[in-house]
């Protein structure tokens, strides 16, 4: 007997947010991995006395590895639609912009960097809102792929 299953393919900005959101959620994964995360044994809950660093460079915490995980998992629900997907690209690069301007400003050694955030962090930041940003304009204005029969 032959079954025929009908989906819907991605769009390219669908594709889009559910790679930046695999991306994240690996990231947030990564950050609990001895080895991966440097100075495994003085990850903190929260707050700039955590000394961890994800790939020996960015600065991470239990909160900031969750944030990561949370973030992940919005990406790959809202990839399900083109507006989900370009509302995630573009609103989550508003949010890293954000957050590298509140990088830039507070003092790393204050308790205000609370995530943490060091200056690997505040680059990676401004070049991850960008993209997405970016992300969600370009692809979300290209056409969507029709219903196909498998």
């Amino acid at each position: 007997m032959s079954t025929s299953h009908a989906h819907v393919a991605r769009s390219p900005v669908q594709l889009a947010a559910l790679v930046v959101g695999l991306v994240f959620l690996l990231v947030g994964v990564l950050g609990f991995v001895p080895g991966i995360t440097t100075n495994y044994d003085s990850l903190q809950f929260a707050g700039h006395h955590s000394d961890a660093l994800l790939l020996g460079l960015f600065q991470v915490s239990i909160l900031h590895n969750i944030v990561h995980l949370l973030f992940g998992v919005a990406g790959i629900l809202l990839a399900r639609t083109r507006n989900g997907a370009r509302t995630y690209l573009i609103g989550g690069g508003i949010v890293y912009l954000l957050l590298w301007l509140y990088g830039m400003v507070i003092n790393p050694e204050s308790p205000a960097n609370f995530v943490p955030l060091n200056t690997a962090d505040n680059w990676l930041h401004l070049f991850l809102g960008i993209g997405m940003i970016a992300l969600g304009y370009v692809l979300a204005r290209q056409p969507g792929r029709s219903r196909t029969s498998h």
